[in-house]
């Protein structure tokens, strides 16, 4: 199961393109809304998620997810949920994948150290511990970083080639999608 985990000023794109790409690709997929269901994205689009974070308990966890927006990675970081299941996944070898400005909170928590990643524009300095690329996307063992809305095609597949193990599924759906590499 993949855990995305939404909060009130998420960028709704990253997020919601992300969970399209690997639904289609047919993997499971939960959406977790911090401290509520109904959360709003930083363009005032509403989405109800899944489960809210007091209803969190990972089964089969294969990845957390966190899109970035402002102030939407502010409020993920400030969520005591959202910081334990990153570590908690990247401690047991899982994949963690941030966008945008999330990338800082792996910084934050420490799960960047001696690893490359990138990041929006200017949260450079937030991924203390790395080696920062300027890449639309960066894999990086089992941590998958991504610059911002313009590279979430990108980042979905990257994310959907990890946790399949093949680019082939990721190709299959670029073509079907019409997604010019």
């Amino acid at each position: 199961m993949v855990y995305v985990f939404l909060a009130d000023g998420f960028e709704e794109a990253e997020a919601l393109v992300t969970v399209d790409i690997l639904r289609r690709a047919g993997i499971k997929v939960t959406c977790v809304g911090v401290n509520k269901r109904e959360i709003v994205g930083s363009h005032g689009i509403k989405i109800t998620a899944d489960i809210k974070t007091g209803e969190f308990a990972p089964v089969d966890l294969e990845a957390v997810v966190l899109p970035g927006g402002m102030p939407g990675t502010l409020n993920l970081e400030a969520n005591k949920t959202v910081c334990h299941a990153a570590k908690g996944a990247y401690q047991s070898k899982k994949l963690v994948a941030a966008i945008c400005a999330a990338p800082s909170i792996l910084g934050h928590l420490g799960l960047l150290k001696d690893k490359y990643a990138t990041c929006y524009p200017g949260f450079e300095e937030e991924l203390i511990g790395a080696t920062y690329r300027n890449r639309s996307v960066v894999t990086d063992q089992n941590i998958i970083t991504a610059k911002g809305a313009g590279a979430v095609f990108d980042f979905g597949f990257a994310i959907v080639d990890y946790l399949t193990g093949s680019p082939k599924t990721s190709a299959q759906l670029r073509e079907s999608m019409q997604c010019a590499r």
